[in-house]
């Protein structure tokens, strides 16, 4: 059994953690202000700390984050760098901007601490079911320290080399998700508007080369008059595609597609749907 720490337990994190304890380790959530999943995790076997530094006598083998964006990573590891030491691993699930892991990995290093990025493709429901797709970065020595943490909530994984390859990945694929989660949406509101069947509409577009995860999530459950289908908010969106323009600056064809598509959530931040799911900015007026 090894102690595991995990700091982010929210919609992702809480299925990444559950996974762990199914793998009979004993697991360590700091507090967070979204109770709902530390209630949940705690339930389920974890246990609450109130602080970070209480993980200085917790003895931990790894350190999981899953946070927001970079900025609150680095902050994070800055503590953290000084509360664990140089046997504990760290593996930083957080979507990074194109620096932000090389950036947080240089904190650890500085402790002699291993540090593995590894985003995630997949969503919450992805997350309990352990089914996840992991985008690996580091070297490969910790790479081989990481992978029986990987294997408990990862479907497949992939090694892209060094820190900071991972991310530059990561935000390549969800540039491609979240330019479908916005074409799904239009589809969506213009069928509607057009009074077209929508059963009709999504056997139609599964047939075609714009299926897409994004389409039969959105639909699957849009048919049940659900629209939590694309279960990311509009301000992660707005995140992820200013870290996305941030990358393809020098390719701006691409850049300007980003650019589009992080108006379109923007928009709704402005308008006061910035924690609402994708999917349900279909019902935005």
């Amino acid at each position: 059994m090894k102690n595991i720490g995990f700091i982010g337990v929210g919609y992702m994190g809480y299925g990444i953690a559950k996974n762990i304890l199914k793998s009979d380790h004993k697991l360590y959530v700091v507090a967070n202000k979204n109770r709902k999943p530390i209630d949940k995790i705690v339930s389920d076997g974890a246990e609450e700390i109130k602080s970070l530094e209480e993980f200085s006598n917790k003895n931990l083998d790894v350190l999981f984050m899953c946070v927001t964006n970079t900025p609150i990573a680095k902050s994070i590891s800055e503590k953290m760098s000084k509360i664990i030491d140089s046997k504990t691993i760290v593996i930083d699930i957080t979507t990074h901007n194109k620096t932000g892991s090389i950036e947080t990995d240089k904190i650890y290093k500085s402790k002699n601490i291993n540090y593995i990025e590894c985003p995630v493709m997949g969503g919450p429901v992805q997350a309990e079911e352990g089914v996840l797709g992991g985008i690996v970065g580091c070297s490969e020595d910790n790479f081989k320290l990481a992978e029986p943490y990987l294997k408990m909530f990862c479907k497949d994984y992939f090694y892209f080399g060094s820190v900071g390859m991972g991310a530059k990945s990561k935000l390549l694929n969800n540039f491609l998700s979240l330019g479908n989660g916005v074409l799904v949406n239009h589809l969506a509101k213009t069928a509607k508007g057009l009074g077209l069947d929508l059963n009709k509409v999504f056997d139609v577009a599964k047939l075609g080369s714009g299926n897409s995860t994004a389409l039969n999530r959105v639909f699957d459950n849009l048919l049940k008059n659900d629209y939590t289908g694309f279960k990311f908010t509009a301000s992660n969106s707005v995140k992820d595609l200013t870290y996305i323009q941030d990358l393809l600056k020098d390719f701006p064809e691409a850049e300007k597609v980003a650019e589009v598509n992080k108006n379109y959530f923007q928009k709704a931040v402005d308008d006061g749907y910035g924690e609402n799911f994708i999917s349900e900015l279909i019902n935005k007026k």
